[in-house]
């Protein structure tokens, strides 16, 4: 809003001009007090009566499936997710240290702080922009000396005391001030809606990276054990060669077959070394700071035996990415009214009064006042079609944002879509390892027995101690899976935080 300063104040020979022609200050007052008297209200009647231009904001369609495509089975129910137990979902895990961390994380996580400082940036805008709704006020005060020239004038210097009270208003008949209002307040619910789904996102990090470390901690814990049986196995075989009673190649078999089990070791060190460091630095702390705290060894935290995933609809209402698109779309509608507006007339009231006098002794005398007001009315006519161009190109954005709203609710679908399918899958992938472990173990006892006894090959030892190995690696894998498919599901159908219903977008 343009300020009216420089033209209220003037200059001093524009000044001692209306110091003349005020003879009547009676008259001026009276008639400054009607014209305010009769303006005022009638402005603000058609304030009132006027709607702002522009669209209003329609929430999208939905277009949501009535139920998901995927099957539900392996612990997944239709019935609608506890809310509580949705915000906190991280807790059906049963796990201590995974919610020590969760609260660790959100207390320092640079991230999350940035997307709090985005939400304060967001509220700031917001003030500015309703501050153009109402009427700017200023005070000046000043003492200026002049000199005028000796060739064309009198070449005496003045001094001039003056002290002012400035207003300005320009009335937003068109609504063009109110839709921008509506606009940052869109972007004020879409940066909370960012900062919630910040918040979504990081919290299944932490959760992934935690199960993370215990599925490594889970495989170097079976790759020792095999370790230990191999080195023992090798034991054996040496003694057996040394006694007349095998060979040498079973020797060397049993030996590389130790040193491969050996060569797993490392690698699963160097995955848990750099999951250790992801996670103290998702909590903002240096690498390394969080090894004591996750030194000892656990078990993959186990999942709870049925999750209720609710129906499409009710995953996109919690979503915070697809909220955030809408309002976005929201705030892009409420900028074509902006831009709508351009097209009328603006109307600015703007006022003065104020002292001033040539000795500062003589400032507060009554005949040192002076005071203007008037209301201008502004219309650009011709800018060559800039203004229709600029609409044109206000709702080609809205149609951008609103096709970026569609993929988001078409993302978040996919999403949940395919982390239903992987848990249960995965569970099912769990089951039958978990049979060819027992298997597998079974057969590496029997094979080791017959072995001692000179009944069975020692390649056959070899086979059975390295398939149970595997069996084992891949079974420890696939409980991580589980659990972290699972933490991927209850991000994909928007767990992690609390909506407020003064929140709800639409």
């Amino acid at each position: 809003m343009e300020r009216a300063r420089g033209p209220l104040s003037g200059s001093i020979r524009m000044k001692e001009k209306r110091h003349r022609e005020m003879s009547a200050p009676g008259e001026g007052v009276l008639a400054g007090r009607a014209f305010w008297a009769i303006c005022v209200p009638a402005i603000m009647m058609m304030f009132a009566a006027c709607a702002a231009v522009g669209p209003d904001h329609v929430p999208p369609p939905q277009t949501a499936p009535k139920t998901w495509h995927t099957e539900l089975m392996e612990g997944l129910r239709p019935g609608p997710p506890d809310s509580e137990g949705l915000a906190e979902w991280w807790r059906t895990l049963s796990d201590p240290d995974l919610s020590e961390l969760i609260a660790l994380v959100v207390e320092g996580n640079l991230e999350m702080k940035q997307a709090e400082s985005r939400v304060r940036e967001a509220r700031a805008r917001r003030g500015i922009t309703k501050a153009d709704l109402f009427p700017v006020l200023d005070v000046d005060a000043s003492v200026s000396k002049s000199r005028s020239s000796g060739n064309v004038g009198t070449g005496n210097t003045n001094t001039l005391f003056m002290t002012s009270f400035d207003a300005g208003w320009e009335i937003d008949i068109f609504g063009g001030v109110r839709r921008s209002v509506e606009a940052a307040d869109a972007d004020l619910q879409a940066a909370g809606e960012d900062l919630n789904d910040v918040l979504v996102s990081l919290l299944a990090e932490v959760a992934l990276n935690y199960v993370e470390v215990r599925t490594y901690q889970t495989r170097l814990d079976l790759a020792q054990a095999n370790l230990d049986a191999q080195r023992e196995t090798f034991e054996i075989a040496r003694f057996r060669y040394q006694a007349g009673l095998g060979n040498e190649l079973a020797v060397q078999q049993a030996r590389y077959n130790l040193e491969n089990t050996r060569s797993r070791i490392p690698t699963l060190r160097t995955g848990l070394e750099e999951t250790l460091n992801r996670l103290a630095v998702l909590t903002a702390r240096a690498p390394g700071t969080l090894h004591e705290m996750l030194e000892e060894h656990r078990s993959i935290p186990i999942t709870p035996p049925s999750v209720a995933v609710g129906v499409p609809a009710e995953a996109l209402r919690r979503r915070p990415d697809v909220r955030r698109a809408e309002y976005q779309l929201a705030a892009e509608t409420a900028r074509v009214g902006v831009a709508v507006a351009e097209l009328y007339p603006r109307l600015r009231l703007a006022g003065s009064i104020g002292l001033e006098s040539s000795k500062s002794a003589d400032l507060l005398d009554w005949s040192s006042r002076f005071w203007s007001f008037g209301p201008t009315i502004s219309w650009n006519v011709f800018d060559a079609g800039a203004v229709r161009n600029n609409i044109e190109a206000q709702w080609a954005v809205r149609e951008q944002v609103l096709l970026a709203y569609e993929a988001a609710v078409l993302g978040a679908l996919e999403e949940v879509e395919n982390t239903l399918t992987a848990y249960a899958q995965e569970q099912l992938r769990r089951e039958r390892l978990t049979a060819a472990v027992e298997a597998a173990r079974q057969a590496a006892s029997l094979a080791e027995a017959q072995y001692t006894a000179g009944l069975m090959d020692f390649s056959d030892v070899l086979d059975a101690q390295r398939s149970l190995l595997s069996f084992q690696d891949q079974l420890a894998q696939s409980e991580g899976a589980v659990t972290t498919n699972l933490i991927r599901l209850y991000k994909a159908l928007g767990g992690g935080w609390r909506p407020l219903s003064s929140q709800e977008p639409g």
